[in-house]
């Protein structure tokens, strides 16, 4: 059985998967069905902690570990259920402290902390550090790589969802995982997104994401930058000068490879 997108149904993956046989970050993955399933638990409250739950066992501390791929299968093939589909934004916690979040927003955030963790900019750091063989050697990154283009399909239709904080998380996931090569083809259609969102959203975090998206497209975001855009540019900007030059010598005319800080 598939979902319509193409993604095998969530209890036939959840079934299918010999969990027990896979990593996390602290142990083995035999708990994971009983997490995954309480993902759709009739209470919220539930269903968030067992989003943190789910995805801090296979992405703690930006490793990515070997049930990421198919913990990301699962999420992504429950995106369209009611249980998510239908949660609301206007009910608390019940302790009163916070703000409930939609959990298609938790698990669309999730989804993209992985894709980002597994990106090409994590591949090409892999590889200055430890060889062109990096990806041979990691496989459960090289696992989650693969999977982009049907993890894309399952974000792809969130991109135009009447819930801003859902469109704006879906762009973030999006954006990573746009990376695969046989995605190429909806470049212009995030582009769009990009656009709406930095004409939107003040989220600093998404709107970053956004231009650096739109620069590395080869677009012009001269007229998308707000004040607090440029003044966060141009500190990254100074403290990547900063980076390179203690990479380059210790203050003394040797090499460091990292800097004091």
């Amino acid at each position: 059985m598939t979902t319509p997108g193409g993604l095998p149904h969530h209890q036939e993956l959840l079934d299918s998967t010999d969990w027990a046989s896979l990593g996390i970050a602290y142990g083995t993955g035999a708990s994971l069905p009983e997490m995954l399933t309480r993902l759709l638990d009739v209470d919220p409250d539930v269903r968030e902690a067992a989003a943190d739950a789910v995805f801090r066992a296979v992405n703690d501390q930006n490793t990515v570990y070997e049930a990421a791929a198919p913990v990301a299968l699962y999420v992504a093939a429950v995106l369209d259920h009611p249980v998510v589909t239908t949660d609301g934004d206007g009910h608390g916690h019940g302790d009163g402290t916070r703000p409930h979040r939609p959990t298609l927003v938790r698990l669309l955030e999730g989804l993209g902390d992985l894709a980002h963790d597994a990106d090409d900019e994590r591949v090409a750091l892999g590889e200055r550090r430890f060889g062109k063989g990096f990806l041979d050697d990691h496989h459960e990154m090289r696992a989650l790589r693969d999977l982009r283009p049907v993890l894309f399909s399952a974000v792809r239709p969130l991109l135009g969802h009447e819930n801003a904080d859902v469109r704006d998380t879906a762009l973030a996931a999006a954006i990573s995982l746009s990376e695969h090569p046989a995605l190429g083809t909806h470049r212009g259609e995030l582009i769009e997104h990009a656009r709406h969102l930095l004409a939107t959203s003040p989220d600093s975090r998404y709107r970053d994401l956004s231009l650096d998206a739109l620069k590395a497209w080869g677009q012009d975001i001269s007229g998308l930058e707000n004040a607090s855009d440029v003044t966060a540019r141009e500190l990254r900007d100074r403290r990547l000068a900063e980076i390179n030059s203690w990479r380059t010598t210790d203050g003394t005319g040797g090499c460091a490879e990292d800097p004091p800080f």
